[in-house]
């Protein structure tokens, strides 16, 4: 991966002004993964709370990122 994984929610929105493609998503899920460590959370909360009924992601797409959320966090090392 040629991004560093983002230490907070700036560094994560600037992501934005990168193209979207299969990197930045995979660094934006690993920042949200690493924030939520560093902030106390479990899986299973970060996961409620992506899994959360809102109005930009149809329910499919909220299921493949809270999958994606799952594998982040078994792979990436606890900070």
């Amino acid at each position: 991966m040629d991004y560093l994984i983002p230490n907070n929610t700036e560094e994560i929105l600037a992501l934005k002004n990168n193209p979207v493609n299969e990197e930045v998503v995979a660094t934006a899920i690993a920042g949200v993964v690493k924030m939520a460590r560093l902030q106390g959370q479990s899986l299973e909360e970060l996961t409620t709370s992506i899994l959360q009924d809102d109005r930009v992601l149809d329910p499919a797409r909220r299921r493949w990122l809270s999958e994606m959320i799952v594998q982040a966090w078994n792979i990436l090392p606890d900070s």
